[in-house]
């Protein structure tokens, strides 16, 4: 078994932080990409990548999770944590997939502006180009992955906040006063 300390601190304590930032920001980058082609065009990889990152980072909190929870007494607040530690494993796998579908997506859109011809180059060699048209398939697949973004992006953020609001309870409920110790 792995030891999960980073400079004498428990390293679920800080994979936690990255989790709390990477689910809303891969989330809302989802979205992002969902509706705005131009950016679809040039992000898909770099949050194609963030999303296989943030599983591994996921995988790695949650074993971090489960090292730390063996080093701590028992007690219902931390029972109640790890039991809502892995609700987050679907829905990043989820966030994945979408990424990998939006990635595939930006692919085949990018292999067809390549074969397009700009109508200014087209019109000085003397040739005709009909504007380019949209595909009712095209925009079904691209209405199908924004409202797969948009729920499985909130239900994402929703489950990380639930998890991060029950680690907080389990590690600060009463364990510092309401007024200041000293003057």
């Amino acid at each position: 078994m792995l030891d999960f300390q980073f400079a004498g601190l428990p390293l679920h304590v800080l994979l936690v932080h990255v989790m709390i930032v990477g689910v809303p920001l891969l989330a809302v980058l989802l979205v992002v990409l969902c509706a705005w082609p131009a950016a679809r065009r040039v992000l898909w990889l770099p949050v194609l990548l963030g999303a296989l990152l943030l599983l591994g980072v996921m995988y790695l909190t949650i074993e971090a999770g489960e090292w730390l929870q063996a080093r701590v007494p028992e007690a219902p607040l931390i029972e109640a944590h790890t039991d809502q530690g892995e609700d987050i494993i679907w829905w990043a796998i989820g966030l994945a997939t979408i990424a990998a579908s939006v990635g595939a997506l930006a692919i085949v859109e990018n292999r067809e502006r390549r074969g397009r011809t700009d109508p200014e180059v087209a019109a000085n060699r003397g040739m005709t180009v009909s504007a380019p048209r949209r595909r009712p398939g095209r925009v079904a697949v691209v209405a199908l992955l924004l409202v797969a973004a948009l729920g499985v992006g909130a239900g994402a953020v929703w489950t990380i906040v639930q998890i991060g609001e029950s680690g907080t309870r389990a590690v600060w409920e009463g364990s510092f006063s309401d007024q200041p110790l000293s003057d």
